[in-house]
């Protein structure tokens, strides 16, 4: 194996695939070899030409940032010597390759795959067959989790499980947060992985159950039932009576086979590294593609994490009306930041620093490689549910669970989580962990799903996308995932204003 990748023949700066010792040499393919003037930890990029002070330095075939020093050949750059670039609100311009867009859009459902799953009424299909009970707010939050491990002593027939998704919000908030709680649990209590749903209010909060119902529209009242607490001489006695109604009138529910076509996933990364940019993330952005050449959707979120890479997301766009609400994404986001008084370019992490990503444009370029290639064909906005095939762009914060749950709430069935760095968490719906290096499957192989890591070791990415695409429609008609083993299920709701 190389101990170095040049990603793009523009690029001044190489990736170190294992840790580097100063004085060690390395071989370029134009034949000159340049030695590591200190050490560089593995992940980490080492100049490989002059990069005089306030000059870009390009990875992946863009500018990353900018080095505060003069740095030789040889040199390791990182936060101690690169800056971002960016700053504040643009303008921005829409520059489509039309050719490669008319062509993708051809391709768009012309392949075939298939899956099984539960076919909802609405429509939409889905992977799971669970009881979800969601409180209205976070006061019953105690009595969802009561009601969950009574109710699991209740399942049978096609029930995979009861949940209760916990959430500290539904009262003592004001304006757009209210709005987007109520839109979020709505969105759920919908959820086609969910064959049926105990709705748990108080009765005294701001988003309780005669507030919330209008949000549902049309429901199967069968499905979906509501119990508030106040009203009730005893909540668990009456709770698990509902549980059981709901049990009773899903538990019939069976798999069937259906189009990959109606398969929407979520694109996520979290605790990324230097090895997230060139494995795992462009590893998800085949699978984005592969989903669509077969009529399937893909939504990309992480805002914050788009900053920098906008671009290229900009010129996919499949026409003007698009972009254009792309750019009121990405502005309005920045504006969400300087209202606040923060730095919009705060970022990366401290656990993505230490794996190797120095600015954010770095992690952005990165990042964003899980959209793949096909057509940006919707802009969402927070809560919003998709109804558009192809890739979809999500407004929601770079938070993994945030982020992670309003993918759930627009529609996505599973999440693929790509990471560098490790992590349990799960999401609503099923949450499949992608490393992008074999150190840390091999180190919690209990949270790791699948290892992009193969493609340093020399493995194509055709024949891992391959093995990953079968991974998803497995899960899809039904096999367990490592969070869902574990018993694990996460749900954040995005807070933006005053608490009461």
């Amino acid at each position: 194996m190389s101990k170095y990748l040049k990603i793009n023949e523009k690029d001044n700066v190489v990736v170190c695939l294992e840790a580097v010792k100063a004085g060690d040499e390395i071989a370029l393919s134009d034949g000159s070899v340049i030695k590591a003037r200190e050490d560089i930890p593995s992940g980490h990029k080492m100049s490989v030409k002059e990069i005089r002070h306030d000059q870009e330095v390009i990875k992946y075939g863009f500018p990353i940032g900018r080095v505060t020093e003069n740095t030789e050949p040889g040199s390791w750059i990182h936060t101690h010597n690169t800056k971002t670039k960016l700053d504040g609100i643009l303008q921005y311009e829409y520059r489509p390759d039309a050719e490669d867009i008319s062509g993708k859009l051809k391709m768009m459902g012309k392949e075939k795959s298939f899956f099984h799953g539960y076919v909802r009424d609405d429509g939409r299909v889905g992977i799971r067959n669970e009881i979800w009970i969601i409180p209205t707010v976070g006061c019953v939050n105690n009595i969802a989790t009561a009601l969950a491990k009574e109710g699991n002593h209740m399942v049978k027939g096609s029930i995979d499980e009861v949940v209760a998704f916990t959430h500290n919000y539904g009262c003592s908030q004001t304006g757009g947060d209210q709005e987007y709680t109520r839109t979020i649990l709505s969105d759920l209590i919908k959820h086609p992985n969910a064959g049926g749903v105990l709705v748990v209010g108080l009765g005294c909060e701001n988003s309780n159950i005669d507030v919330l119902k209008p949000y549902l529209g049309n429901f199967d009242e069968n499905r979906i039932k509501f119990l508030v607490c106040q009203e009730s001489d005893d909540e668990m006695e009456d709770g698990i009576k509902l549980l059981q109604e709901i049990i009773d009138a899903a538990s019939g529910d069976r798999r069937e086979k259906v189009s990959t076509s109606k398969l929407v996933i979520g694109l996520k990364c979290g605790g990324s590294d230097g090895f997230s940019g060139i494995t795992a993330n462009p590893l998800v952005g085949r699978i984005s593609d592969m989903t669509i050449r077969r009529g399937g959707t893909s939504i990309l979120t992480e805002v914050p994490e788009m900053f920098g890479a906008e671009t290229l997301l900009m010129n996919r766009c499949k026409d003007k009306n698009t972009f254009n609400d792309t750019v009121d994404m990405i502005n309005n986001f920045k504006e969400y930041f300087t209202k606040l008084g923060e730095p919009i370019y705060e970022n990366p992490s401290p656990g993505n620093k230490a794996g190797g990503i120095t600015t954010l444009e770095d992690k952005s370029l990165g990042c964003t490689q899980k959209s793949g290639s096909f057509p940006v064909m919707n802009v969402l906005d927070y809560g919003e549910v998709t109804d558009t095939t192809g890739l979809n762009l999500l407004c929601a914060p770079g938070n993994d669970l945030c982020a992670a749950t309003a993918l759930a709430a627009s529609g996505a069935q599973i999440v693929l989580f790509t990471t560098g760095r490790g992590t349990p968490f799960a999401c609503p719906v099923p949450t499949l962990k992608i490393s992008s290096n074999n150190r840390i499957r091999d180190k919690k192989n209990n949270w790791i799903d699948f290892s992009a890591g193969d493609i340093l070791e020399g493995k194509s990415f055709d024949e891992l996308a391959k093995e990953l695409f079968d991974m998803i429609l497995n899960a899809a008609s039904g096999e367990k995932l490592k969070s869902e083993i574990a018993g694990f299920h996460d749900m954040a709701i995005w807070k933006r204003g005053v608490t009461l």
